[in-house]
């Protein structure tokens, strides 16, 4: 049972990254210069238009993480990547997998230490720190101008999608108990 979770939570991790890049190379409102794409998040702001998938991978993540260990995090990374490169621009798929590489150690810093007690306030709290991390970062390597309302607004974002993750990863949380992986990797630190 526990390994159709981690084929699932991996799956759905590899498919935000991927879904991310395809959304933001390919959907919304074209920026010039650019091969990115924004679209409204709320408030005016506007956001990448992989906003909604790539908060999606921030909870995730942490599936995966509790499940499997941070090794199956750092395979989904790599799988999402490699289909990004197929269906995005190639400067996308490179910004996103270094992006998502750096915020995963952002998330871990944040989440590993209080998922075992704490798993739901573990999600959210560390999909918080990694939208802002993520958001800046890949902005920057992406080549997207990042004007205050275009990192406000991916912000926003992923935000709604991390604070909506809250009643969905503690009804799962019932359901999928940690993985010995995963409790070595909370040993380990």
């Amino acid at each position: 049972m526990r390994n159709r979770w981690l084929v699932a939570a991996v799956a759905v991790y590899a498919a935000a990254i991927a879904g991310s890049n395809f959304l933001i190379t390919h959907v919304g409102i074209a920026v010039p210069g650019t091969s990115a794409h924004l679209t409204p998040v709320g408030f005016g702001l506007l956001a990448p238009s992989g906003v909604w998938a790539a908060a999606v991978s921030f909870p995730a993540r942490d599936f995966v993480q509790r499940i499997g260990g941070r090794r199956w995090g750092y395979t989904a990374i790599l799988l999402g990547g490699a289909v990004s490169w197929l269906v995005s621009d190639p400067r996308i798929a490179l910004a996103s997998a270094a992006t998502y590489l750096a915020s995963e150690s952002a998330d871990m810093a944040v989440y590993t230490p209080l998922q075992r007690k704490y798993f739901t306030p573990a999600v959210v709290a560390s999909g918080a720190v990694a939208a802002v991390v993520d958001s800046v970062l890949f902005l920057h390597l992406a080549g997207i101008p990042a004007g205050a309302a275009v990192v406000s607004g991916l912000i926003l974002g992923k935000l709604w999608v991390v604070l909506a993750s809250g009643p969905v990863t503690y009804s799962l949380r019932q359901k999928i108990p940690a993985g010995k992986e995963a409790h070595a990797d909370l040993h380990a630190h």
